[in-house]
């Protein structure tokens, strides 16, 4: 598999991941109702590990010269998920997928058209 195949494949998948949070948070209207339940918000937060791993295996090379995506930062947010998961701010979780997941989405969007 070539390179551009390889960032394509886990720009896709990074995407995928992202439409399925928005999927499964469509339903409600607040952080608090987002976190009690349970299927919803632990399938979110797996789909957010998800994209810290695909961020992971973009080779740092993409990363730097698109660098208009906090990769980093993205990074760091699968990291709290992953070893601190009981001390997760549910308005904070609310805040990233009803403000930050569509820009987020719209630029993954843009590197997929740009290869």
């Amino acid at each position: 598999m070539s390179n551009k195949s390889k960032i394509e494949f886990n720009l896709r998948s990074f995407l995928e991941a992202i439409e399925k949070i928005e999927n499964y948070s469509q339903e409600f209207d607040n952080g608090e109702d987002f976190y009690y339940d349970a299927k919803s918000f632990d399938a979110s937060m797996m789909q957010f590990v998800i994209i810290g791993e695909l961020i992971s295996r973009l080779d740092e090379e993409y990363k730097a010269t698109h660098n208009f995506i906090p990769w980093q930062k993205i990074k760091n947010f699968r990291n709290i998920i992953a070893h601190d998961y009981f001390g997760i701010d549910a308005d904070e979780i609310w805040s990233i997928v009803t403000i930050h997941l569509l820009p987020l989405k719209k630029s993954i969007n843009q590197l997929i058209n740009e290869l």
